[in-house]
């Protein structure tokens, strides 16, 4: 996947019913602009998917699963798989912080829906950040590599340009607290030196690597203007339309 666009993401969480997340796309539809340098997605919740894949257009807004199970069908009661998602949304969060420390998913767990998401044609946007101990630890690094190395063991270097990597410091994620653009850049670089050392430079230099942590309007430019940053991951400001528009038309000026 080429990195010359800049890859917006609203991750909607636990919000918004069916009646209301449909009103709210509509609402998006009227302000989200359609830009050849910019690709939009939004997560929202799994009830809600398959209506508004009937009611996206898929040219301005592309869908992405919050979560969902990695085996592909099966006695697994109240699970969602990726092949069951095939042909609703066209990606899928994987190891976000929440579903690590509420949900205590593993890297066994997050390597496994990697994997099932590519098979099944969908983009996994593979989220890894270190909690704050970790920071105060000085084990940052450390962390990127083991959670880089856990999410990512069984996917091939032909395969690795269809995952997204997501930056999201868990000390920064709906705390209002922002990392500096320094601590940005160095995780990044971390990131990108690892890919490199696992698949080879040119594979890892076709990898999308977004930052995501309290992320706001008045914030995004900074964040897109750093080298190696491909685009956000955005939480409580997706659910803003206006916010989320503002955001979009910062990245469309960063990338001209």
């Amino acid at each position: 996947m080429a990195r010359d666009k800049a890859l917006i993401v609203g991750n909607w969480k636990m919000n918004l019913g069916v009646h209301e997340a449909s009103l709210y796309l509509h609402k998006l539809s009227k302000v989200v602009k359609i830009h050849r340098n910019v690709e939009v997605v939004i997560a929202p919740t799994m009830l809600t998917l398959q209506t508004l894949s009937l009611q996206v257009n898929l040219r301005q807004i592309k869908l992405a699963a919050q979560n969902f199970y990695w085996r592909d069908h099966g006695a697994y009661t109240g699970e969602v798989s990726a092949s069951q998602l095939r042909g609703i949304v066209q990606f899928a969060l994987v190891g976000h912080s929440e579903r690590r420390y509420v949900f205590n998913e593993s890297d066994k767990d997050t390597r496994a829906k990697v994997q099932a998401a590519i098979r099944n044609d969908i983009r996994p946007i593979l989220c890894v950040g270190e909690t704050l101990s970790e920071r105060t630890a000085n084990e940052t690094k450390d962390v990127l590599f083991d959670q880089l190395i856990g999410g990512l063991a069984n996917v091939t270097s032909e395969e690795l340009d269809r995952v997204v990597i997501a930056y999201e410091p868990v000390w920064a994620i709906g705390t209002g607290k922002n990392a500096v653009p320094e601590d940005v850049m160095n995780a990044i670089q971390a990131i990108r030196s690892q890919l490199k050392h696992l698949y080879g430079a040119k594979a890892a230099d076709g990898v999308q690597v977004l930052y995501g942590g309290s992320v706001t309007a008045d914030s995004a430019a900074t964040y897109l203007a750093l080298p190696d940053v491909d685009g956000l991951l955005i939480g409580g400001a997706s659910l803003d339309d206006h916010a989320f528009a503002s955001i979009i038309e910062k990245a469309y000026v960063s990338k001209k």
